[in-house]
Protein backbone atom coordinates (compact mmCIF):
# COMPACT_ATOMS: atom_id res chain seq x y z
CA UNK A 1 0.00 0.00 0.00
CA UNK A 2 2.72 2.09 1.19
CA UNK A 3 4.79 1.12 -2.02
CA UNK A 4 1.58 2.04 -4.27
CA UNK A 5 1.20 5.55 -2.67
CA UNK A 6 4.67 6.50 -3.36
CA UNK A 7 4.48 5.73 -6.74
CA UNK A 8 1.55 8.02 -6.94
CA UNK A 9 3.39 10.60 -5.56
CA UNK A 10 6.70 10.18 -7.82
CA UNK A 11 4.60 9.50 -10.68
CA UNK A 12 2.65 13.19 -10.29
CA UNK A 13 5.21 14.89 -9.05
CA UNK A 14 6.77 13.60 -12.86
CA UNK A 15 4.05 15.08 -14.44
CA UNK A 16 3.97 18.18 -12.61
CA UNK A 17 7.61 18.94 -13.64
CA UNK A 18 6.61 17.89 -17.56
CA UNK A 19 4.01 20.01 -17.63
CA UNK A 20 5.83 22.82 -16.08
CA UNK A 21 8.75 22.02 -18.66
CA UNK A 22 6.15 22.17 -21.57
CA UNK A 23 4.96 25.59 -20.44
CA UNK A 24 8.42 26.97 -20.40
CA UNK A 25 9.23 25.59 -23.91
CA UNK A 26 5.97 27.11 -25.28
CA UNK A 27 6.77 30.56 -23.81
CA UNK A 28 10.31 30.74 -25.37
CA UNK A 29 8.49 29.70 -28.59
CA UNK A 30 6.37 32.42 -28.31
CA UNK A 31 8.75 35.00 -27.95
CA UNK A 32 11.06 33.35 -30.64
CA UNK A 33 7.93 33.67 -32.80
CA UNK A 34 7.10 37.40 -32.31
CA UNK A 35 10.40 38.72 -32.53
CA UNK A 36 11.21 41.25 -35.63
CA UNK A 37 14.51 40.58 -37.49
CA UNK A 38 15.19 44.37 -36.54
CA UNK A 39 14.39 44.10 -32.63
CA UNK A 40 16.32 46.65 -30.95
CA UNK A 41 17.77 48.61 -33.85
CA UNK A 42 17.33 52.32 -33.66
CA UNK A 43 15.04 54.03 -36.27
CA UNK A 44 15.72 53.98 -39.81
CA UNK A 45 14.82 56.61 -41.77
CA UNK A 46 17.75 57.47 -44.57
CA UNK A 47 20.43 56.72 -46.85
CA UNK A 48 23.91 58.20 -47.74
CA UNK A 49 25.60 56.95 -50.45
CA UNK A 50 29.23 57.92 -51.35
CA UNK A 51 30.13 57.26 -55.13
CA UNK A 52 32.78 56.55 -57.77
CA UNK A 53 31.32 56.23 -61.45
CA UNK A 54 33.44 55.85 -64.67
CA UNK A 55 32.43 58.63 -66.62
CA UNK A 56 32.53 59.41 -70.35
CA UNK A 57 30.64 62.48 -71.50
CA UNK A 58 28.59 61.81 -74.40
CA UNK A 59 29.23 64.99 -76.24
CA UNK A 60 30.08 63.31 -79.63
CA UNK A 61 26.76 61.07 -79.63
CA UNK A 62 24.87 64.34 -80.35
CA UNK A 63 24.43 63.94 -84.43
CA UNK A 64 24.07 67.93 -85.02
CA UNK A 65 28.11 68.31 -83.76
CA UNK A 66 30.08 68.35 -86.70
CA UNK A 67 32.81 65.38 -86.10
CA UNK A 68 33.91 64.45 -82.50
CA UNK A 69 35.11 67.21 -81.43
CA UNK A 70 34.96 65.60 -77.47
CA UNK A 71 37.10 62.72 -78.62
CA UNK A 72 39.49 65.03 -80.40
CA UNK A 73 40.04 67.47 -77.87
CA UNK A 74 40.43 64.44 -74.65
CA UNK A 75 41.65 61.22 -76.95
CA UNK A 76 39.85 58.00 -75.47
CA UNK A 77 41.35 57.75 -71.83
CA UNK A 78 38.70 56.76 -69.29
CA UNK A 79 37.29 59.34 -67.06
CA UNK A 80 35.81 59.45 -63.34
CA UNK A 81 33.24 60.86 -61.46
CA UNK A 82 33.30 61.35 -57.59
CA UNK A 83 29.84 62.18 -55.94
CA UNK A 84 27.73 61.45 -53.16
CA UNK A 85 23.73 60.67 -52.64
CA UNK A 86 21.51 61.20 -49.91
CA UNK A 87 17.91 59.40 -49.33
CA UNK A 88 14.40 59.89 -47.31
CA UNK A 89 13.33 56.33 -46.85
CA UNK A 90 10.05 58.10 -46.00
CA UNK A 91 7.17 55.00 -47.05
CA UNK A 92 8.11 51.36 -46.07
CA UNK A 93 6.34 49.42 -48.23
CA UNK A 94 5.47 45.90 -45.76
CA UNK A 95 6.88 43.12 -47.05
CA UNK A 96 8.46 44.71 -49.91
CA UNK A 97 10.92 47.69 -48.94
CA UNK A 98 11.43 51.44 -48.45
CA UNK A 99 10.40 54.22 -51.07
CA UNK A 100 11.39 57.54 -51.01
CA UNK A 101 13.42 61.20 -53.17
CA UNK A 102 16.70 60.80 -53.17
CA UNK A 103 19.34 63.91 -54.54
CA UNK A 104 22.66 63.20 -55.68
CA UNK A 105 25.54 65.43 -56.58
CA UNK A 106 28.76 64.28 -58.58
CA UNK A 107 32.00 66.16 -60.49
CA UNK A 108 34.37 65.17 -62.91
CA UNK A 109 36.90 66.42 -65.04
CA UNK A 110 38.34 65.68 -68.51
CA UNK A 111 41.84 67.37 -68.99
CA UNK A 112 44.00 67.44 -72.20
CA UNK A 113 46.76 69.37 -74.52
CA UNK A 114 44.94 71.51 -76.51
CA UNK A 115 45.01 70.34 -80.09
CA UNK A 116 46.50 72.95 -82.60
CA UNK A 117 43.62 74.63 -84.92
CA UNK A 118 45.64 73.34 -87.92
CA UNK A 119 46.45 69.98 -86.84
CA UNK A 120 50.05 69.81 -86.81
CA UNK A 121 52.75 69.13 -84.89
CA UNK A 122 53.83 70.01 -82.47
CA UNK A 123 50.84 70.05 -79.64
CA UNK A 124 50.16 73.86 -78.30
CA UNK A 125 51.58 74.36 -75.05
CA UNK A 126 47.87 75.07 -73.69
CA UNK A 127 45.73 72.84 -71.57
CA UNK A 128 42.10 72.41 -72.23
CA UNK A 129 39.41 71.17 -69.71
CA UNK A 130 35.68 70.51 -69.39
CA UNK A 131 34.40 70.13 -65.45
CA UNK A 132 31.17 68.76 -65.10
CA UNK A 133 28.93 68.98 -61.64
CA UNK A 134 25.99 66.03 -62.32
CA UNK A 135 23.17 66.68 -60.12
CA UNK A 136 19.91 64.99 -59.69
CA UNK A 137 16.65 64.04 -58.41
CA UNK A 138 14.70 60.48 -57.88
CA UNK A 139 12.63 58.14 -56.59
CA UNK A 140 14.50 55.63 -55.01
CA UNK A 141 12.87 52.03 -54.08
CA UNK A 142 15.24 49.73 -51.63
CA UNK A 143 13.71 46.05 -51.82
CA UNK A 144 15.25 44.65 -48.42
CA UNK A 145 12.70 42.19 -47.22
CA UNK A 146 14.94 39.44 -48.21
CA UNK A 147 17.28 40.86 -46.13
CA UNK A 148 15.16 41.84 -43.22
CA UNK A 149 12.97 38.63 -43.29
CA UNK A 150 14.96 36.11 -45.08
CA UNK A 151 18.72 37.43 -43.91
CA UNK A 152 19.45 37.06 -47.49
CA UNK A 153 22.06 39.70 -47.39
CA UNK A 154 21.31 41.69 -50.59
CA UNK A 155 18.99 44.43 -51.62
CA UNK A 156 18.09 45.41 -55.14
CA UNK A 157 17.10 49.00 -55.94
CA UNK A 158 15.80 51.15 -58.60
CA UNK A 159 15.97 55.10 -59.33
CA UNK A 160 13.73 57.40 -61.72
CA UNK A 161 14.10 61.07 -61.94
CA UNK A 162 15.21 63.83 -63.29
CA UNK A 163 19.14 65.00 -64.29
CA UNK A 164 20.92 68.19 -64.23
CA UNK A 165 24.37 69.37 -65.33
CA UNK A 166 26.51 72.68 -64.75
CA UNK A 167 29.61 72.54 -67.07
CA UNK A 168 32.61 74.70 -67.69
CA UNK A 169 34.61 74.17 -70.43
CA UNK A 170 38.48 76.44 -70.08
CA UNK A 171 41.66 76.90 -71.29
CA UNK A 172 44.79 78.21 -70.05
CA UNK A 173 43.30 81.37 -69.86
CA UNK A 174 40.18 81.25 -68.55
CA UNK A 175 37.13 80.10 -69.50
CA UNK A 176 37.03 79.27 -73.58
CA UNK A 177 34.64 81.24 -75.72
CA UNK A 178 34.05 81.23 -79.53
CA UNK A 179 32.15 84.00 -81.65
CA UNK A 180 31.35 85.81 -78.62
CA UNK A 181 29.72 82.67 -76.50
CA UNK A 182 31.26 81.34 -73.47
CA UNK A 183 31.85 77.46 -72.61
CA UNK A 184 29.33 77.52 -69.84
CA UNK A 185 25.87 76.39 -69.33
CA UNK A 186 23.77 73.65 -68.01
CA UNK A 187 21.91 70.62 -69.71
CA UNK A 188 18.57 68.92 -68.50
CA UNK A 189 17.78 65.35 -69.17
CA UNK A 190 16.64 62.18 -66.71
CA UNK A 191 17.88 59.65 -64.35
CA UNK A 192 17.56 56.43 -64.31
CA UNK A 193 19.51 53.51 -62.32
CA UNK A 194 19.43 50.10 -61.15
CA UNK A 195 21.52 48.46 -58.54
CA UNK A 196 22.81 45.60 -56.19
CA UNK A 197 23.98 46.26 -52.68
CA UNK A 198 25.08 44.10 -49.84
CA UNK A 199 25.05 44.01 -46.33
CA UNK A 200 28.68 44.13 -44.59
CA UNK A 201 26.89 43.20 -41.92
CA UNK A 202 26.03 39.68 -42.26
CA UNK A 203 30.35 39.30 -42.10
CA UNK A 204 29.92 40.51 -38.20
CA UNK A 205 26.86 41.11 -37.08
CA UNK A 206 27.86 41.49 -33.26
CA UNK A 207 30.06 44.39 -34.77
CA UNK A 208 27.27 45.51 -36.49
CA UNK A 209 24.76 45.75 -33.62
CA UNK A 210 27.25 47.80 -31.95
CA UNK A 211 27.61 50.28 -34.50
CA UNK A 212 24.34 50.65 -34.82
CA UNK A 213 24.28 51.49 -30.85
CA UNK A 214 27.21 54.04 -31.16
CA UNK A 215 26.43 55.79 -34.19
CA UNK A 216 22.96 54.86 -35.00
CA UNK A 217 23.94 53.36 -38.29
CA UNK A 218 22.03 50.33 -39.01
CA UNK A 219 23.13 48.85 -42.19
CA UNK A 220 26.06 49.53 -44.17
CA UNK A 221 26.56 48.25 -47.96
CA UNK A 222 29.06 47.89 -50.76
CA UNK A 223 27.36 48.44 -54.07
CA UNK A 224 27.55 48.11 -58.10
CA UNK A 225 24.92 50.31 -60.21
CA UNK A 226 24.17 50.80 -63.79
CA UNK A 227 23.50 54.36 -64.20
CA UNK A 228 21.81 56.07 -67.45
CA UNK A 229 22.31 60.00 -66.98
CA UNK A 230 20.76 61.29 -69.98
CA UNK A 231 21.53 64.48 -70.24
CA UNK A 232 20.81 65.83 -73.67
CA UNK A 233 18.59 68.65 -72.76
CA UNK A 234 15.04 68.39 -71.86
CA UNK A 235 13.30 71.77 -73.74
CA UNK A 236 16.55 73.01 -74.39
CA UNK A 237 17.73 74.04 -78.00
CA UNK A 238 21.64 73.66 -79.19
CA UNK A 239 22.73 71.85 -75.41
CA UNK A 240 25.67 70.31 -74.76
CA UNK A 241 25.60 66.69 -74.01
CA UNK A 242 27.44 65.99 -71.26
CA UNK A 243 25.27 62.78 -69.49
CA UNK A 244 26.82 59.44 -69.74
CA UNK A 245 25.86 55.42 -69.53
CA UNK A 246 28.25 54.05 -66.66
CA UNK A 247 28.83 51.84 -64.17
CA UNK A 248 28.87 53.10 -60.24
CA UNK A 249 30.64 51.20 -57.43
CA UNK A 250 30.28 52.46 -53.41
CA UNK A 251 29.58 52.49 -50.14
CA UNK A 252 26.20 53.33 -48.20
CA UNK A 253 24.96 54.04 -44.99
CA UNK A 254 21.22 53.26 -43.75
CA UNK A 255 20.69 55.21 -40.35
Amino acid sequence: MKRGRILGIGLGVTLASLAGTQRAWADNSTVLEVRQPDAGRSPQNFAMEVRVALYNPQVDSDSSLHGDPYAQAFGPSQRYEVGAEFDWQVLRIPHLGTLGPGIGIGYTKSTAIAPRTDGGQPPSEETTSLQIFPMYAVAVLRVDVLMREAHVPFVPYAKAGLGYALWRASNTAGTSSQNGLLGEGHTLGTQLAAGLAFSLGVIDPNSSRQLDESTGINNTYIFAEYMMSDLTGIGQSHALWVGSNSFVFGLAFEF
